[in-house]
């Protein structure tokens, strides 16, 4: 029997990291505009989304624009046979840069959070 490759390891936390980046947008979201929102067909016009709520949704969105792009540079180097240290210290680097950037988001942190 053989160990997970550190990559495939990243990709499934990166799941869970995403279900955390949906739940943590969709509560902040719903306390906003309501239950009925959060279980209505969301057709109705609604105001702008307040500051948190609105930075948790652009964090969701930029996560949603990053982990495809994960998960082909990962699943790549695994199914090739090429996952290496390197790729497996990329993959780490990558998954705690994400984890650093919610709650950066999250309380408005200008600059540092675009480094990371």
């Amino acid at each position: 029997m053989t160990d997970m490759p550190a990559e495939l390891t990243v990709l499934a936390l990166a799941g869970i990291l995403l279900l955390v980046h949906i739940f943590t947008a969709t509560h902040f979201k719903t306390k906003q505009y309501g239950i009925e929102w959060n279980m209505g067909a969301r057709d109705e016009n609604t105001q702008p989304l307040n500051e948190i709520a609105g930075r948790l949704d652009r964090a969701r969105g930029n996560f949603l624009e990053t982990l495809p792009l994960a998960v082909i540079a990962l699943g790549g180097v695994v199914l090739a046979g090429k996952a290496s240290d390197l790729t497996a210290t990329a993959a780490w680097v990558w998954l705690g840069a994400r984890l650093v950037y919610l709650p950066l988001y999250w309380v408005g942190v200008p600059k540092v959070r675009t480094y990371v």
